[in-house]
């Protein structure tokens, strides 16, 4: 602390603790401090660049210039093939005879759908956007879009064996009842011929494209939501028409229950309907038609 007084040298480590903690002084400018200053920190600099550690040397970094190159997420794809194996999607497609190959590919699909939906032609692309080949541990950098189309070939013939795995997995998960059925359609169209579709036909358009061949999309969920099963039918059928070929369907994949209840919307209350669903030992829920709800209320 030289030259100053002894009486001076507690302040003046006061002044220089503050200074280098980066506190700015009200006052004027400490020559003395300024200089203790700059040597501490420059050589607290050369210590930090010359230190050893026990991996080996310390390395000056410039942050600025630090550029990250071909990131990938990581995050929603680790945490969506957990619950995938979790929940036992493995299992179920191993049971319906799927390779090791197609299984892969179908989680592929299926975490793409769950994560960020797109076309199995914008897959691969997006598939070397995350970190989903060192997750999975497969091969997958090299993925085309014609692989996933010949994996939904594959998928297609065993749709009411994977759909039947699914839902008793999801009734044991989850607890659930098989006594209501809630039943409604949808439509999709294509663009282009589809000569070799043998369902995809005009007809009535959701999407207001009657210019499109089209096919239809039944899907029946329970009380709670939960997909129990879907069907494919032609693009011009009437939706009335389909009931009675979704219930057949519905029981050959969860067998024949007693005393479900069938949920449909006025577009499928025709009379013929309705006896159907009775002779069927099921009951069932409609919206009334306005005749209907004229004559009884």
């Amino acid at each position: 602390m030289e030259p100053g007084p002894p009486e001076r040298w507690h302040a003046l480590a006061k002044r220089l603790e503050a200074a280098l903690a980066g506190q700015l002084s009200l006052g004027e400018p400490d020559p003395l401090v300024e200089g203790i200053v700059a040597k501490a920190r420059k050589r607290g600099q050369r210590a930090k660049q010359t230190a050893p550690t026990q991996d080996g040397e310390v390395v000056a970094v410039k942050v600025d210039a630090v550029e990250v190159e071909e990131a990938r997420e990581a995050g929603p794809v680790h945490v969506a093939n957990q619950f995938f194996i979790r929940l036992g999607m493995e299992e179920v497609l191993a049971q319906a005879g799927l390779s090791e190959r197609a299984r892969e590919l179908t989680k592929v699909m299926v975490l793409n759908r769950l994560i960020s939906p797109g076309s199995e032609h914008s897959m691969p692309l997006w598939v070397n956007t995350t970190a989903l080949e060192d997750i999975m541990g497969v091969r997958l950098s090299d993925l085309r879009d014609d692989a996933l189309y010949r994996n939904l070939d594959r998928l297609h013939p065993m749709q009411e064996q994977i759909e039947a795995g699914l839902r008793a997995r999801e009734v044991n998960l989850f607890s659930l009842d098989s006594t209501i059925y809630l039943y409604d359609l949808t439509s999709t169209y294509f663009e282009g011929q589809c000569e070799k579709n043998q369902e995809a036909k005009r007809g009535y358009s959701r999407d207001k494209r009657p210019d499109c061949n089209q096919v239809l999309v039944g899907l029946v969920v329970d009380r709670e939501g939960f997909p129990v099963k879907h069907e494919v039918f032609e693009g011009n059928r009437a939706d009335s028409t389909t009931l009675g070929a979704m219930l057949e369907v519905l029981e050959r994949s969860q067998g024949k229950k007693q005393g479900v209840t069938v949920v449909v919307d006025r577009g499928m209350a025709q009379r013929r309907n309705l006896e159907l669903i009775k002779s069927r030992g099921y009951h069932y829920v409609v919206a009334a038609r306005q005749a209907e709800r004229d004559r009884w209320l």
